[in-house]
């Protein structure tokens, strides 16, 4: 049955993340992480959410049960499916976990058996060899399960691979829509289905019996589904032939398209193809989802946090999907967002973002650093950009927008200290700062009379040619263990306007890592106080949490 032909365009999103993308190793989440993810789900407003196989363990029930619960209160409700063998055990535990549903109509019993001439034997041992028993016993467990008052979808597991088993496979169908069941998913299994295999390709086989229980059910509103996995990289691709070239209203998958060995169908790929090109085929009758694709981020960055990693240039979703490094590119986006993107990143709630690296260039490295609030004029541009890569010389990859921001530090930082001396007697202390200080280049001296330290005298120094200062917090430890071991100081302080700043130094010398430190500090607050576009009465700049008390330094 040609699409063209078919009323229904709206293509229903059944999400099996919770289930099929937990089977793939090292993807199972925590019980809390699982009602997290069913709650992201129900914001991207999923037609279908497969929560899990509640009869595989008391845990499942559990995260099952539980996800029915919460749903039941919400205002949206997907649909929340539970997957089952044909055993009546399980069948019997899957309609208690959904239980909560029932009254709203949004419980779902997902049973299977397989089809595959080869996964038969392997799967159901003797049992296989007795086919009308399994027809019998898929109408019996289905009309029980319809008669708890579930929606039963069925799927001929390998249906991809049915081969010699066509008649079969319609015989199961056809008992599983007579008991009542509503949805019929034909699943290829191992990701082995191609375009190229002609009339043997799934979805041709799947045409042939819609119209087969179409004929014989004309007063039944069945829908088809498809379940791709990407063993060959075409489940994308095989589903969205399920819908275009196929009787498919509802596409399975996984968020990122983790799933099984190499995966299940993305998503939010078949979300964004269908939302971009299915006018393509009908501009009149498109097809489409009801999904909220501005949640796709959230949810795919969920995925990649506490499931499975999702590669940096994965398509949609991606870290580099709507991140941009060449100095061709990001001069052309500044000036019009979409120049190098197919759809807005908006769309998924995602920015364009831009990586500054080798290829970059002054313009690139102007948007970033306006973008902090700081100046950077269009005459500096380009020195700035260079002063930059300077720093990061063997970066091919890129840095990041902080370690911008730290070179930019650098450029605009009132002292470049090369070298530091300090010595201390009873009640005095000295040192020698040899470098660029403010506007004096060369060697610094500065005394400070008293039992502080030798930061002391430099304080002392800064506040000649910068103003009065406090420093709130000196903290230092020790990188490791032995006599080759540095110091790394962190130094809080806060100027005459209130604002903190916060400096990082390290030195074999705990005494000069703390000087560094301090160095760091002013150079943040100076940058701050000169270059910053609207500088805050209050602000806490290098820090996130909150300083301690001020010390008694000078």
């Amino acid at each position: 049955m040609k699409a063209e032909h078919r009323q229904d365009r709206h293509v229903r999103i059944f999400d099996t993340t919770l289930r099929d993308g937990q089977q793939c190793p090292g993807a199972g989440m925590s019980f809390e992480h699982n009602l997290e993810y069913a709650r992201l789900a129900c914001e991207l407003r999923v037609d279908v959410l497969e929560a899990g196989f509640p009869s595989a363990s008391t845990m499942d029930f559990e995260i099952v049960r539980t996800i029915c619960e919460e749903v039941a209160t919400m205002e949206y409700k997907p649909t929340i499916a539970g997957l089952c063998q044909l055993r009546e055990e399980q069948v019997i535990r899957t309609i208690e976990s959904l239980q909560p549903l029932v009254a709203f109509g949004k419980a779902r019993l997902h049973t299977y058996v397989p089809v595959d001439p080869e996964l038969m034997p392997a799967s159901l041992g003797k049992l296989a060899e007795n086919k009308s028993q399994i027809i019998a016993d898929l109408y019996r467990l289905t009309k029980m399960a319809v008669e708890a008052g579930m929606e039963v979808q069925f799927s001929p597991e390998g249906y991809s691979r049915m081969k010699a088993n066509f008649d079969f496979t319609t015989e199961l169908i056809r008992a599983a829509i007579q008991a009542g069941a509503t949805v019929i998913n034909c699943p290829d299994t191992i990701g082995g289905a191609s375009v190229f295999e002609g009339e043997e390709y799934f979805v041709k086989k799947m045409s042939q019996h819609a119209a087969i229980m179409r004929s014989e059910f004309p007063e039944r509103n069945v829908i088809w589904s498809v379940h791709c996995h990407n063993d060959f990289g075409l489940a994308v691709q095989n589903s969205l032939n399920g819908v275009i070239d196929g009787p498919a209203t509802q596409i399975e998958g996984c968020i990122n398209g983790i799933g099984e060995r190499a995966g299940n169908a993305a998503l939010e790929q078949c979300i964004m193809i269908i939302k971009h090109f299915s006018e393509c085929s009908d501009k009149e009758n498109p097809f489409y989802t009801t999904v909220a694709a501005e949640k796709v981020q959230v949810i795919s960055d969920f995925v990649s946090q506490h499931m499975l990693p999702r590669q940096p240039h994965w398509p949609v979703s991606g870290d580099n999907a709507a991140k941009h490094s060449s100095g061709g590119h990001t001069n052309a986006i500044l000036k019009n967002p979409m120049a190098y993107q197919p759809f807005d990143p908006k769309e998924i709630g995602k920015k364009i973002s831009f990586l500054f690296g080798p290829l970059s260039g002054g313009n690139h490295a102007k948007s970033i650093i306006e973008a902090f609030g700081y100046i950077c004029e269009e005459s500096e541009k380009a020195e700035i950009a260079q002063h930059i890569k300077n720093q990061f010389p063997l970066r091919r990859k890129g840095i990041t927008d902080d370690e911008l921001m730290q070179g930019y530090t650098q450029f605009r930082q009132p002292m470049h200290v090369d070298s530091i001396e300090y010595s201390k007697q009873s009640d005095r202390s000295q040192v020698k700062l040899h470098g660029r200080f403010f506007s004096e280049v060369g060697t610094i001296e500065e005394d400070n009379t008293g039992r502080d330290s030798a930061l002391a005298a430099v304080k002392n120094a800064i506040e000649k040619r910068f103003g009065k200062f406090q420093i709130l917090s000196h903290r230092s430890h020790s990188d490791s263990a032995g006599i080759d071991a540095c110091s790394i100081s962190e130094i809080y302080i806060v100027d005459e306007n209130e604002r903190q700043f916060k400096g990082n130094g390290t030195d074999h010398d705990i005494e000069i890592s703390a000087i560094k430190a301090l160095i760091d500090a002013v150079n943040r607050a100076y940058v701050y106080r000169h270059f910053s576009v609207k500088p805050d009465p209050v602000n806490v700049v290098g820090v996130k949490e909150a300083p301690v008390k001020p010390l008694s330094v000078a």
